[in-house]
């Protein structure tokens, strides 16, 4: 951000549990790349289930601040239903497809009792019950709830302690770890095109040594190899796994590829002279009062797009990042505005900010970054998530190696790692190094192995 002087994470922001059992977190302890808020034992204890417990205020589209009596009441509401959306794991029968569906089914008969039968108490529910379902969406990296597949819904584990950021950047931690390194064993821009396996490949001039693999740079550059750990996003392997692989991935994965989920979760960070919130306050929440979960959203994205905005995170500490909002987005909404310029963004932020706070002179940020992940043609999205027709099972199928004969006298060809392959934390940093570290150990124990006799 030009006028700030700190810096935003346009990827990963937060550690999520940052506890003992979260290895993102060990690591960034024991390099000593945290605050010491972070390490407290109390801090990774709480059981945030996900959510970073941020003091906040909630804005209506009325121009208003809204009761936080009844935002509290309402969210409450949501928290127990999301958790009661967790307990069908392994059902033989299930009450609905999606998440979406079985929330939205549960809502309609709850709210009227909750929020006193008044017309405008219940309307205002059903609008923070809105808002509560847009947040989700941002963390599972969906567009709809409805996309998100009910059964194996609970099977994500959220690990305790209080989401906490790193004061040098996310990036300080692979830093730190690459540093170890001999230089020059990491390329950086080598952008791959193609990854040829099952073959017999020499290089030239050796003819006492035949490799598996080719892997063929966009550059003309090759490499070959015994083995290669695979990485890239789903959203690539989407798009993209047909030709990149030669010969094609077996019909089961190339199935499991289709199945999965994988969205998009953006941020906008706004950079102000001056703040126009509170110092306490950590988190500006939006709620659009005229919207319910149980109608359908607008499918006018040029119109409403920026209704999808679930609110925005300031950034602390302001010493160090000057007054900056982050603001998070998800789905075909967030997809839109990156097709916008900077400034139409801008001016657009600039009058949902105006009409939440009441204040038609309220001045415009002097800046504004966005990240663009749909469009970033290695990432295509942001992370996955289980979809309707899919499960568990597909995250295990994409994550096992090839060849798939454990007798190939040639094994572990291809092997699967990156968030997407990991049952139980995908969507997480931590979910992400875990299955690195998996197939790494897969290698260790192959070339460990007593050679046959």
């Amino acid at each position: 951000l030009p006028a700030a002087s700190g810096l935003a994470e346009m990827g990963a922001h937060w550690i999520h549990g940052p506890s003992p059992g979260n290895p993102i977190f060990q690591l960034a302890t024991s390099y000593g790349l945290l605050g010491p808020e972070a390490a407290r034992e109390e801090n990774q204890r709480v059981e945030a289930g996900g959510h970073p417990p941020l003091p906040s205020v909630t804005y209506g589209s009325s121009g208003t601040v809204l009761s936080p009596q009844t935002v509290n009441e309402a969210r409450d509401l949501f928290d127990t239903l999301l958790a009661s959306a967790r307990a069908f794991q392994g059902a033989k029968e299930l009450p609905a497809p999606s998440v979406g569906q079985y929330l939205r089914a549960e809502i309609g008969p709850k709210v009227p009792t909750f929020g006193g039968g008044e017309e405008d108490a219940r309307r205002l529910w059903l609008a923070v019950l809105a808002t509560c379902l847009k947040l989700e969406c941002c963390i599972s990296g969906t567009h709809s709830m409805d996309l998100v597949a009910l059964e194996p819904f609970g099977e994500y584990v959220s690990l305790p302690g209080l989401d906490c950021t790193f004061p040098g950047g996310y990036s300080s931690l692979p830093d730190r770890m690459v540093s170890a390194l001999p230089e020059g064993t990491i390329l950086l821009n080598k952008a791959v095109r193609t990854i040829q396996w099952r073959g017999s490949f020499r290089e030239e001039g050796d003819e006492g040594r035949d490799f598996p693999v080719r892997v063929e740079c966009e550059d003309g550059d090759t490499f070959l190899a015994d083995h290669v750990i695979v990485t890239v996003p789903l959203g690539f392997l989407k798009e993209r796994h047909q030709d990149f692989f030669q010969p094609p991935l077996p019909e089961r994965k190339a199935e499991a590829i289709r199945r999965l989920g994988f969205g998009t979760n953006n941020k906008i960070f706004l950079d102000f002279e001056q703040p126009f919130w509170e110092p306490q306050q950590q988190l500006l929440e939006v709620v659009w009062e005229d919207e319910s979960p149980l109608e359908e959203p607008s499918a006018d994205l040029a119109a409403n797009w920026f209704k999808k905005l679930i609110g925005f995170v300031v950034l602390q500490p302001p010493e160090q990042h000057g007054h900056v909002l982050c603001g998070f987005i998800a789905g075909k909404e967030s997809e839109y505005m990156e097709t916008l310029s900077d400034t139409e963004v801008l001016d657009t932020m600039t009058r949902v900010l105006r009409r939440l706070t009441g204040n038609p002179r309220l001045p415009a940020p002097r800046s504004v970054l966005r990240s663009q992940w749909h469009n970033a043609p290695y990432t295509r999205g942001s992370y996955s998530y289980v979809a309707v027709g899919s499960s568990g099972d597909d995250i295990d199928v994409l994550a096992q190696p090839l060849p798939e004969d454990p007798e190939d006298p040639r094994p572990l060809q291809l092997l699967f790692a990156g968030e997407a392959t990991h049952r139980t934390f995908y969507s997480t940093t931590h979910g992400a190094l875990l299955s690195g570290w998996r197939e790494a150990e897969r290698l260790n124990h192959l070339f460990k192995a007593p050679s046959p006799a």
